[in-house]
């Protein structure tokens, strides 16, 4: 039987309280056409062998990433993950070990973590980074909450860049609806030249750039920062894509304030869009407003390395309601991974790894460009690109999966309101010269 503790009186207590009538009003900002009106249309019950049988030939109907030649970025990557992350990721102390509440204790599950942020920071060219957070795209609606904070409230608005992922932009609108953060948002559009240093003005908290940003192309933080810091605003520096850091120069060397990004790219699969690992790293004036948890090392009682839970702002925590964010855990196992495929990897490697990832994209480029109909946007790029196509991204992209080939992101997929004919294109180091000649005669074949 259901347990339902809570009596119908217990229930208008609580409405009273909230100060709505009934639970149907706790829901009025789902739209009706996304409310269920009825009971999911499924069979009542059928036996495991035939739901396993069902869903297999659903699965089926789907074309995984490393099956074809796979050019989809977009803000999530496919690269190659050592076997040796999977392995040691599935080991019982990391995979069931969760947000440890007496956190001496968990030496092992501290380290780790000091290890990640210590990998973070170094990428990024900041002071400190946190234990991690959801995705890039809740860090990024978190940065301009902090920047918000930072402020006092005296300086309302955050300027968003064109380049800014759609996606990234929808949940910082979301979490900033919320919270009175005026958003000065710029039709995203592809193109290094967004006069963005003409919207800063004295009441701008922060200003949010990605580089590469979601057209693929690099752009100049050092002019955005000097005039944000004119005007006393926080520049914050987003990526999609963490083994570009290793290719350009740092967002903490070009005067980023907060850098925030998606994480995925380094030892987590595509996983079907999750879960994903989130960045957040800052200068050290700013540590103190920072979301999440910071990991620090010290010295225990005999003298002996040991490590701490330095910062820790969650609402659970003694903060309650001064907490400085509603992150209440870290994507602990999924940081783990990132920072086993860094110490494989180490400096030189990834340094390696980067320039692979540019040399498949540049092939590629080359290839794709002098075919008629398609026109390479970028004038920088790191392994992302854009093209504008003669017939519609869509139809494009439909045609050549119909051929085998996953050959990249319509604008359109995630910008329903964008230019029809962009198409996103990526290749990594698990690209070979065969899928880029595979590709090129498929597109030249549609396009034809």
């Amino acid at each position: 039987m259901r347990y339902l503790p809570l009596t119908d009186a217990d229930r208008a207590a609580m409405l009273d309280v909230i100060g709505v009538p009934s639970i149907d009003d706790l829901f009025q900002d789902v739209p009706k056409s996304a409310r269920l009106s009825d009971l999911v249309d499924l069979p009542k019950h059928q036996s495991e062998q035939a739901v396993e049988r069902h869903m297999g030939k659903l699965s089926a109907k789907s074309v995984s990433a490393g099956s074809v030649p796979f050019f989809c970025g977009a803000g999530a990557y496919r690269h190659h993950i050592p076997a040796t992350v999977d392995h040691l990721i599935q080991r019982s102390e990391f995979l069931t070990a969760y947000t440890p509440y007496q956190p001496e204790v968990s030496q092992g599950t501290l380290m780790s973590l000091f290890e990640f942020q210590s990998q973070v920071a170094l990428l990024t060219g900041m002071d400190v980074a946190n234990a991690s957070m959801y995705d890039g795209s809740t860090a990024c609606a978190e940065a301009v909450v902090m920047a918000h904070r930072v402020a006092r409230g005296k300086k309302p608005k955050a300027v968003l860049a064109p380049g800014l992922h759609p996606h990234y932009a929808a949940a910082t609108q979301t979490l900033a609806s919320t919270l009175n953060i005026k958003i000065d948002e710029r039709e995203t559009r592809p193109g290094r030249d967004y006069n963005v240093v003409e919207h800063i003005d004295d009441d701008t908290a922060c200003v949010v750039v990605q580089s590469p940003n979601v057209f693929g192309e690099i752009i100049d933080l050092r002019p955005i920062a000097e005039k944000a810091h004119a005007h006393k605003a926080l520049l914050i520096a987003v990526f999609t894509e963490p083994v570009a850091l290793a290719a350009i120069t740092p967002p903490g060397e070009q005067g980023a304030d907060i850098v925030v990004g998606e994480g995925q790219g380094l030892g987590v699969g595509l996983n079907f869009g999750g879960p994903h690992v989130g960045l957040f790293a800052c200068t050290q004036k700013l540590v103190r407003q920072m979301p999440g948890r910071v990991c620090g090392e010290t010295i225990d009682a005999n003298g002996e390395r040991g490590f701490v839970l330095t910062l820790s702002t969650r609402e659970q925590h003694i903060r309650r309601e001064k907490a400085t964010s509603n992150i209440c855990t870290n994507s602990g196992l999924c940081a783990l991974a990132f920072t086993i495929h860094m110490t494989l990897l180490g400096e030189a490697g990834i340094t390696r790894l980067a320039a692979l990832n540019h040399e498949a994209a540049c092939d590629l480029a080359d290839r794709l460009e002098g075919i008629d109909g398609v026109e390479l946007v970028n004038e920088t790029f790191f392994n992302e690109f854009t093209l504008r196509l003669s017939k519609p991204a869509n139809d494009v992209v439909d045609a050549l999966a119909a051929k085998g080939i996953l050959g990249g992101v319509p604008l359109t997929r995630i910008q329903p309101d964008g230019d029809e004919s962009l198409l996103l294109v990526c290749a990594t180091e698990t690209n070979d010269v065969e899928d880029f000649a595979a590709f090129a005669a498929a597109l030249k074949e549609v396009l034809s």
